[in-house]
């Protein structure tokens, strides 16, 4: 199938969703994921009326960037490094992957030599995985009142990548990351990919990430 193609069956499946938990679809931003895909992949979702892309990397983000003429949304959704802060504040307008403190204060002092303020998400590692990053849930409610005292970050919501299992197993887990977003009061919540989106959006997910079922199989 086609990117077109690709899209339309995401946006019915979302909108299935949506139906099935009583929500409006415009309630849900659909992040195509792009990484490993070249910037002419980037531009046929733009075509089909895609506004947020997602990239892993920062160094691929900084050479791909470039060559998408189109405009949107670009959001950094895998682990960033410290000393590459200044960067990702240059390239991206939502970044997803905070995870400590020590990391939203280069992001903050990134964003204040920009004169910009960042919108980020706190990664959680909700299924608190030995081999995963992300924060603790016990820890996120102390790190959303460090941040938000800063004025240089605009703390938007959560993001999270549960464990590995069925569709159905991850439920729970949506659910719990859910629960914490409403304990701590912010808007959104960033879970849910290409073979999982459709149970979190009946859980409350405002964010899905997808790339294979968008872009293809990566090679």
């Amino acid at each position: 199938m086609s990117v077109r193609e690709n899209v339309a069956d995401v946006r019915a499946r979302i909108a299935a969703a949506c139906a099935r938990a009583g929500r409006k679809v415009d309630e849900v931003t659909l992040v195509a994921v792009s990484k490993t895909f070249p910037a002419s992949a980037v531009e046929e979702a733009f075509a089909e009326g895609i506004t947020d892309v997602g990239e892993n990397r920062v160094q691929e983000a900084r050479e791909k960037k470039p060559d998408v003429k189109a405009s949107g949304r670009w959001h950094l959704i895998g682990h960033l490094q410290s000393n590459k802060a200044k960067d990702a504040v240059r390239l991206f307008d939502i970044i997803q992957s905070v995870d400590s403190a020590a990391l939203a204060e280069k992001i903050a002092k990134a964003a204040e030599g920009e004169g910009k303020r960042q919108a980020i998400l706190l990664q959680v590692n909700i299924g608190r995985e030995s081999q995963k990053t992300g924060i603790d849930p016990h820890e996120v409610g102390q790190l959303a009142e460090t941040i938000r005292n800063n004025a240089a970050l605009d703390l938007r919501g959560l993001m999270a990548i549960p464990p590995v299992g069925e569709a159905e197993e991850t439920r729970r887990w949506f659910r719990e990351l859910r629960q914490l977003r409403d304990r701590i009061g912010v808007e959104h919540l960033s879970m849910g990919m290409s073979e999982d989106f459709e149970v979190a959006i009946e859980e409350g997910s405002t964010m899905v990430r997808i790339g294979r079922a968008i872009f293809g199989a990566r090679g």
